[in-house]
C-alpha cells in the first residue's frame, strides 16, 4: 500500500498499521464466499482487530494509553494466528496462504512488541 502524498494522520504513517490493514483485506478478501459464516465472521473479526487498535491507541493521548490498545492489537494478532493454522488444519484455508499470513503476522505482532516497548521506555 502506498499511502505517501496523502494527509495521513498519525497512525497511518506507521508501516505496522498499513502492513496489518494489507492483510486485514486479504484475509477479509479471501473469505468473501466462504459459507462457513461462524468461521469467517471470527477470522474476519480478528483480522479487523488489528489495525483497528493499533488506530485507536496512537491517536490517544498518552503512552500508556497507546500500549494498551496495541497490547490488545497484538493479542488480536494471536487470536488471528490461531484461526489461520485451524483454517489450515480444517481445509478452509490452503497452505500457501496460511504459512503467508502466519509470517506476516508474526512480524506484525513483533512491531508491535517493538513499539509497545519503544513507548514504555519513553515513559520510564
Amino acid at each position: 500500500m502506498n499511502y505517501a502524498g496523502s494527509a495521513l494522520v498519525k497512525h497511518e504513517r506507521l508501516l505496522v498499521w498499513q502492513r496489518s490493514v494489507g492483510l486485514s483485506v486479504e484475509i477479509y478478501r479471501y473469505f468473501a464466499s466462504c459459507k462457513d459464516y461462524g468461521f469467517k465472521d471470527q477470522i474476519t473479526r480478528s483480522g479487523l482487530s488489528i489495525p483497528s487498535n493499533i488506530a485507536e491507541g496512537v491517536e490517544r493521548r498518552s503512552d500508556k494509553e497507546t500500549i494498551h490498545f496495541l497490547g490488545i492489537a497484538k493479542g488480536s494478532a494471536a487470536e488471528l494466528s490461531t484461526q489461520v493454522l485451524i483454517g489450515k488444519n480444517i481445509g478452509l484455508i490452503d497452505a500457501d496462504n496460511s504459512d503467508r499470513w502466519r509470517v506476516e503476522i508474526i512480524e506484525i505482532a513483533a512491531m508491535l512488541g517493538g513499539l509497545m516497548n519503544k513507548l514504555a521506555m519513553a515513559s520510564d
